[in-house]
């Protein structure tokens, strides 16, 4: 398991790399904004999808991003 410094670091990384330097610190702008449900998003986001679908994404993803690790 990795530090949370080191988390937060890499989460960081990731964000920008990903949307830009700007729009990352407008994400995470946003998500301080707002009460925020991490439980409840999570919910709503993958709704009724079976755990093996979600698994298959969650793979994929990875093997598409190992290179950011």
């Amino acid at each position: 398991m990795k530090s949370d410094a080191l988390l937060k670091s890499d989460g960081m990384r990731i964000l920008a790399d990903t949307l830009g330097i700007v729009e990352a610190e407008r994400f995470i702008t946003l998500m301080l904004r707002e009460p925020f449900n991490y439980t409840e998003w999570q919910r709503t986001l993958y709704g009724e999808m079976p755990l093996k679908d979600l698994y298959a994404e969650i793979k994929a993803f990875e093997a598409q991003n190992a290179s950011i690790r």
